[in-house]
């Protein structure tokens, strides 16, 4: 079990409500802060800790304990500045683990120049993953890893009745399988084994070079 973290979360949007929500049913402690009074209303039935304070506020942040937790998500809506402001508060409070929505491409590299653990652009995210599911026929979801490298679910249909073992794709497609979801079940099972014989509905999670995916899933 992944280690439990307390997180603080500046700016509860829909974007950062989601994650401190998500996040707290992960079983972290998160502490959630904006300047709107209306979203602290709304974030209070879902969080424990929540308050309203101006985030650009270094003393703030200070006062609400920010430098003592092990990540920070800043997600301040459009302000770019608000942003930028937030994060060299955090900087000087000496917090480690800083993360940030970015706005803008141009938000994206200044963030980058200061030093910014992880920048998140979610509407980019999301037009490469559309793209990509509409560029590759039965792609269900795409990560890239490292330049080319993708992570893909891909179910079964024409395999009925083969084992892994009969397919052989890592040799003869450079894929490997990583797990599988049997059919009418939730749970992915992890390192498979060359033996365990696939059926059509199966959902089979696969690594490999973007093109070599491609050709696989066009033979399918």
């Amino acid at each position: 079990m992944a280690r439990k973290k307390e997180v603080g979360v500046i700016g509860l949007g829909k974007f950062g409500l989601s994650l401190a929500q998500t996040l707290k049913e992960l079983g972290h402690t998160v502490v959630g802060v904006d300047s709107d009074p209306q979203r602290i209303k709304r974030a209070q039935d879902m969080l424990s800790h929540v308050f309203t304070a101006d985030a650009t506020d270094e003393k703030a942040l200070e006062q609400l304990g920010f430098k003592d937790l092990s990540h920070v998500v800043v997600s301040t809506g459009a302000s770019m500045e608000a942003s930028i402001l937030v994060v060299l508060g955090l900087q000087e409070l000496g917090v480690e683990e800083i993360w940030v929505k970015a706005v803008s491409e141009r938000h994206e590299k200044i963030l980058t120049r200061l030093g910014v653990n992880m920048v998140v652009f979610p509407e980019r995210f999301v037009a490469q993953q559309l793209a990509h599911r509409l560029s590759i026929p039965g792609l269900l979801e795409y990560i890239e890893l490292a330049r080319g490298v993708v992570v893909q679910e891909v179910m079964v249909d024409d395999w009925d009745g083969q084992t892994l073992g009969d397919l052989d794709l890592r040799r003869k497609h450079k894929v490997q399988v990583l797990a599988i979801r049997k059919v009418g079940t939730t749970e992915m099972d992890f390192v498979p084994q060359a033996q365990d014989r696939l059926q059509r509905g199966d959902m089979m999670l696969v690594m490999g070079n973007l093109d070599d995916v491609s050709r696989l899933i066009k033979r399918i």
